[in-house]
């Protein structure tokens, strides 16, 4: 019997099994491939905040951004590369954007600028994907099984008639979800990064078309999560490697001039965004139980989540798309103290969003 299994090995996975093994608790880790195997481990892990000129997401961004920086600092600076971050306009609505965000930011802004475009420039880093999400789990019992079935009996959750734990957290991505509910549903994106070797010295991190690294031993790496079409579980053909370097190369040209290019290693994976872009922390609602009560007012502007039925003992952590390693270790703390001492989370993340905006169309 384990307090806690999380289902999902990447990094919101990993990063809850941290919280969580480091407050005590017993912890079952379990992914059909392994640890940081699907759209985590190829990441460019590049730690830095939106830039935009407002929103929620943004928000949260610069909340998440500051807190992931001091958590990796702190517990694994040995996979922590701190260098500068130069974010470079795409285009003259971008140029706008970067104008207002560098008047409005209160972080710290440095002297680094691009040729052509408007850039801001600000102290970030990149982490070593993962190992470090290996890192985060040490302290798990990891296991390597696809989970067919999650049923809930006497008070325990029984995880393919094996397993079992008092509480379930699904850190499952935008692959094939767990529980049938019609309201949770995920946005697929396709990520692609090349390692490669190049005479030329990128000193420091370089966001714009795509993310560009800086140079390691003449190494460096170039990813995007580009590839809205592609899906390993419904596409018909297989991901193309080298039409996907040609594209990242492309993209790559616009920020910077790279010579004699050696391409040494592909890594690729599917990442997990929201529908409205935000991520999803939080308890799951059951939502034949919750429909079936009468005096609840599905067409409200402002829904009552309190008044929705849930999964006992159950939560989600998913859906942070392209900010994976900037968001994970805020949410595993905003997710770690809702289970263990019943810390609230705010509804801007709550999936139970989700099912207010599917009830009201029903």
């Amino acid at each position: 019997m384990y307090d806690i299994a999380v289902i999902g090995a990447g990094i919101n996975g990993s990063c809850i099994a941290y919280e969580l093994t480091q407050a005590g608790k017993k912890v079952l880790l379990l992914d059909s491939e392994g640890i940081a195997h699907g759209g985590s481990g190829a990441a460019g892990a590049f730690i830095s905040p939106k830039f935009s000129k407002s929103g929620e997401l943004k928000d949260i961004l610069h909340t998440a951004f500051s807190y992931s920086m001091a958590f990796y600092e702190k517990n694994f600076p040995q996979l922590l590369t701190k260098s500068p971050l130069l974010h470079i306009a795409k285009n003259e609505e971008d140029d706008a954007t970067l104008k207002i965000y560098k008047e409005k930011t209160d972080l710290e802004l440095l002297a680094l600028t691009a040729p052509t475009r408007e850039s801001v420039s600000i102290n970030a880093g990149i982490v070593n994907a993962k190992p470090m999400c290996e890192a985060l789990a040490k302290f798990a019992t990891f296991k390597k099984t696809k989970v067919e079935s999650l049923e809930y009996s006497d008070g325990v959750w029984v995880i393919d008639e094996i397993y079992s734990a008092k509480e379930v957290v699904l850190a499952t991505g935008a692959y094939r979800q767990l529980l049938n509910e019609p309201y949770i549903k995920l946005r697929g994106v396709w990520g692609h990064r090349i390692d490669i070797k190049t005479t030329t010295n990128n000193p420091h991190s370089i966001h714009q078309e795509v993310s560009i690294s800086p140079s390691k031993d003449g190494v460096l790496a170039i990813g995007a999560t580009h590839n809205v079409h592609y899906h390993p579980e419904s596409s018909q053909e297989p991901y193309s490697f080298e039409a996907g370097r040609v594209e990242l190369l492309q993209k790559a040209a616009k920020s910077i001039h790279l010579e004699d290019i050696e391409i040494i290693k592909d890594y690729i994976g599917l990442r997990s965004g929201s529908f409205d872009y935000m991520p999803m922390v939080g308890s799951l609602v059951l939502s034949h139980e919750t429909l079936q009560n009468k005096n609840i007012n599905f067409h409200t502007k402002k829904p009552d989540y309190s008044a929705y039925s849930y999964y006992p003992n159950l939560t989600m952590i998913n859906g942070s798309g392209g900010y994976g390693f900037v968001l994970a270790p805020y949410l595993a703390k905003v997710l770690s103290e809702y289970i263990l001492s019943a810390k609230e989370i705010s509804p801007r993340l709550s999936p139970s969003r989700f099912f207010a905006r599917w009830a009201k169309k029903l």
